[in-house]
């Protein structure tokens, strides 16, 4: 059966970092290799969930920055550090597919407020190299900036980056503060959209799943346990647009409802990616970082009373 176009969420090339028309190939090659050659779809699938997309440009800073280079594990991990070197430190975590560069807005404004600021590529991302990476490779690399950047006085994560945040927490890492901006609340059904858009049959998902929870010895499950963060006390700020084509913002009210000192800000027509840029979320981050206690629950401020449509 050919797949439509119409048939496929309008995020879906920018999801997996390709083309339309190739989306429309992947699902009818996994439909196809799910029944004829499983193991086939597997590998085949495994190595498009674990591979970072390219971005489509690279943008580049123009925020004075000193670049160095960190281990974490496997990875060789591209850093960037400006700011004051006795001034508190915030560390910017970008997400899946994306560069340290989408955080510029965010770290302008906290250089300006007299903050060091330390940014830098994912592993498999940018300048730390081409790997086929997951999850638990972005907690070790917050685990590792942590021993040769930190402490921290408060870590602000994107997408992916934030669910790294979120796990790294309640393994034990500690910031004064979090901020999760578009983050995601269970691996599992990331994993579900991404075998629906490709065509993956369900039994190939299941087999690639194990195949990955034993490469990286962490149940999806585990992953999943989002209620641990109850113990975690720090004050944390959840950034979630309504209309986030790629985490719907129930995410971010399931990880708020858990969170004992969390906040949400909702923001609309911003996207997943968009909200990076905005310059009231970003000055809204920036308070919360600084430590203000009085943010707006949506941007833009809705109307008081208001109006009933």
């Amino acid at each position: 059966m050919t797949a439509l176009a119409s048939d496929l969420p309008a995020h879906a090339p920018a999801a997996i970092g390709v083309s339309l028309p190739v989306v429309l190939l992947l699902r009818n090659y996994f439909r196809l290799t799910s029944r004829v050659a499983p193991e086939l779809a597997r590998r085949t699938a495994e190595r498009l969930f674990t591979t970072p997309p390219r971005p489509r440009r690279a943008v580049a800073s123009r925020l004075p920055a000193r670049r160095e280079t960190v281990s974490a594990g496997r990875h060789d991990i591209a850093v960037w550090t400006a700011g004051p070197v006795e001034a508190p430190a915030v560390l910017l975590a970008h997400g899946w597919g994306g560069r340290g560069t989408q955080m510029s807005a965010l770290a302008a404004a906290l250089l300006d407020a007299g903050l060091r600021v330390v940014w830098y590529d994912q592993p498999g991302h940018g300048e730390s190299g081409r790997a086929r990476v997951g999850l638990p490779d972005f907690v070790h690399t917050l685990q590792a900036l942590n021993q040769t950047h930190g402490p921290f006085a408060a870590a602000v994560g994107h997408s992916l980056g934030a669910a790294a945040i979120g796990l790294a927490l309640r393994r034990g890492l500690r910031f004064g503060r979090a901020v999760f901006i578009g983050a995601p609340a269970s691996i599992h059904e990331h994993t579900l959209r991404f075998s629906a858009l490709i065509g993956l049959s369900p039994r190939v998902r299941e087999a690639m799943r194990k195949r990955l929870e034993r490469h990286y010895g962490l149940p999806f499950d585990e992953i999943d346990r989002i209620d641990e963060l109850r113990s975690v006390e720090l004050p944390a700020l959840l950034v979630h647009d309504a209309d986030d084509e790629r985490v719907p913002f129930a995410h971010a009210q399931r990880l708020s409802s858990v969170m004992p000192r969390a906040r949400l800000l909702q923001t609309w027509g911003l996207g997943h990616n968009r909200v990076l840029k905005d310059p009231a979320t970003v000055a809204a981050v920036s308070a919360f970082v600084r430590g203000e206690q009085s943010l707006p629950p949506t941007l833009p401020p809705l109307p008081t009373p208001s109006p009933l449509y």
